[in-house]
């Protein structure tokens, strides 16, 4: 629940109230049932569009309960990982490892559709579809950066994890060798064998600025943190390069990847 969606729901009940007209007129009249209806005047749940034209409708609003939907817009990622999104934006160079995901910058459409939407807790359609669009974007973003240099290091588990089933698995891979013949980017496997302790960690992601300001991202089941303390980048960039030291080459690398999509 938040604010937005309170202000937004109090104001369809406030319209609605004043029109002298039932709650279960509005459910008739926007397709919802009355239950439902209910939770998004009490804030529960986001007021959605179909709503707001309804009721702006209904109660002749002119337009009114329909621009509340601008300040309800889902987040297109979570606060904390804005600073993070914004050196990203920019980066020299950017190394990312990933235990048991399909980094980011790396997943299919269908990939990210599947996995938002197994988030706990769940999330509404409309904050999947705008956080969706958003990763497509950094997504094009990186295509476009040819003068950057990405690297990836994947944990063999997450390319073994059937998000979405075998078939989006599949095009993931698939998707995984497309993106690698990119000059600059580079995918590197790290295979189960050769899983190193630190490697059980946790994804980790070192950026360099165009100024060569070092930046580490670190992230937990529960917890994200951006680090730029020397010591700190000196660590997890020590850290990332025992990982590497373990991963099979960017050839070998497409190789295993190729059997493995064969494999599903």
């Amino acid at each position: 629940m938040t604010e937005a969606w309170r202000y937004g729901g109090n104001q369809v009940k406030l319209w609605r109230t004043e029109a002298g007209r039932s709650r279960e007129e509005l459910a008739a009249e926007s397709n919802y049932d009355p239950e439902t209806v209910k939770s998004m005047e009490l804030g529960r749940r986001r007021p959605t569009m179909q709503l707001l034209r309804a009721a702006d409708q209904m109660f002749g609003a002119g337009g009114k309960l329909v621009a509340v939907a601008e300040y309800m817009k889902p987040e297109p990622f979570p606060k904390r990982s804005e600073e993070f999104m914004a050196a990203e934006a920019e980066c020299f160079a950017f190394n990312n490892y990933e235990p048991l995901l399909i980094p980011g910058l790396l997943q299919s459409q269908e990939y990210m559709e599947a996995l938002m939407g197994d988030a706990s807790p769940p999330m509404d359609a409309d904050t999947i579809e705008e956080r969706v669009r958003k990763r497509l974007q950094r997504q094009e973003t990186m295509a476009h950066r040819i003068k950057t240099v990405y690297g990836f290091i994947i944990g063999e588990a997450a390319m073994r994890t059937d998000v979405g089933g075998r078939e989006v698995m599949r095009r993931q891979l698939d998707h995984l060798l497309q993106v690698s013949e990119q000059r600059n980017v580079f995918i590197q496997v790290l295979p189960t064998g050769r899983a190193c302790g630190v490697a059980l960690h946790g994804p980790l992601i070192l950026v360099e600025t165009s100024e060569h300001k070092l930046w580490a991202w670190a992230e937990g089941q529960e917890t994200t943190a951006m680090y730029s303390r020397v010591d700190k980048v000196s660590s997890f960039t020590q850290t990332h390069g025992m990982i590497r030291m373990n991963a099979l080459s960017a050839a070998e690398s497409a190789e295993f990847i190729k059997r493995l999509a064969e494999e599903l």
